[in-house]
């Protein structure tokens, strides 16, 4: 489960417009502050309990998620925006976004329940306790709200805001944020408005654009499916490297599929198996050498080396370091 690298960047601009030391948290999280210059950048979504911790520890508010959603940018410059823009109508927008949602987060999903005259948005998190993200929750309910207002000209009012998590015991910064009546301990995160918003005419609507858009969402959707075939493959590796017979073909019946086919899956992402198991491997062998005692007759084992001599080979063609030289720059650190 993958979070898209944009939603990294709008809180890296929050972070910075509330004077946080931003390159202590991104330290922290074993994020480089480069890294966010890379458009096809996507984050663990498992991280994100320990980076709004690590927010929470930094800053000391309690409250940081409203914090920072109340200074984020709107979630803009991606194709989910100029679908929505382009749509002819605040509801045909979220039927798009809500079919290509996965181009923001595997882990989150969204919906529209309609109910007579109200309408009802909802920003789930897939997998996660009521309470173990709540200022995650916070701020994606934010988010979600002011690209809202954002894509329908600030015509967008919100009737009530559900929150999954319970009530914290202070409520003022909800009350302060938002205008409506607001309940916790919901079902989910909710955000009820009025239905007829949902048959308003986008002012920006372009039929042509918006069947472009439509278009370029999807190949990126299938592109992000593709890239699931390269876990999948480095999930198998993990389990068959011991072995020491990991093959193409070996990988290919683990996925019930056909080794011309698997081949040319990840070809059209620029990948080739043998490039997927030295990298495996590369990262194994670093890990073990850097975080455990590990010898390195075992590790050879473990790497699925038949020989000490070729994993030696291998190591100093990858690190330019022998595996020796390697685990003793790692302990003087």
């Amino acid at each position: 489960m993958q979070d898209a690298g944009a939603l990294l960047r709008v809180a890296y601009e929050a972070m910075k417009e509330l004077d946080i030391d931003v390159l202590e948290v991104l330290s922290r999280c074993n994020i480089s502050e480069d890294a966010l210059n890379d458009k096809d950048l996507r984050t663990p979504n498992n991280a994100q309990t320990h980076f709004w911790q690590v927010l929470e520890d930094i800053t000391k508010d309690p409250n940081i998620g409203i914090s920072l959603g109340e200074r984020m940018p709107v979630f803009t410059g991606q194709v989910l925006q100029y679908l929505f823009l382009s749509s002819p109508t605040f509801g045909t927008g979220w039927e798009r976004a809500i079919k290509y949602f996965r181009l923001i987060s595997d882990a989150a999903s969204v919906s529209i329940d309609v109910d007579g005259d109200v309408a009802r948005l909802s920003v789930n998190l897939d997998g996660m306790t009521k309470d173990a993200n709540r200022h995650l929750n916070d701020c994606l309910i934010i988010g979600a709200f002011k690209f809202c207002q954002y894509v329908t000209d600030n015509e967008f009012k919100a009737i009530k805001l559900s929150f999954a998590h319970s009530s914290p015991k202070d409520v003022t910064a909800y009350t302060s944020a938002f205008s409506c009546p607001l309940e916790f301990s919901a079902a989910d995160n909710y955000i009820y408005f009025d239905a007829d918003l949902l048959n308003r005419p986008s002012s920006h609507a372009e039929p042509e654009l918006f069947v472009l858009h439509d278009q370029l969402a999807s190949r990126k959707v299938a592109k992000l499916e593709l890239q699931d075939i390269v876990d999948k493959v480095r999930s198998v590796i993990a389990q068959q490297l011991e072995s020491g017979v990991v093959t193409l073909e070996s990988i290919a019946t683990e996925l019930d599929m056909k080794p011309r086919m698997l081949r040319a899956k990840l070809a059209e992402i620029d990948y080739n198996f043998n490039q997927i198991l030295a990298d495996f491997r590369c990262e194994l062998s670093k890990k073990l050498l850097a975080n455990t005692d590990e010898s390195i007759d075992q590790i050879v084992y473990l790497t699925g080396f038949s020989e000490p001599s070729t994993f030696y080979r291998a190591f100093k063609r990858w690190v330019q370091m022998t595996p020796i030289e390697y685990r003793r720059s790692k302990s003087t650190h």
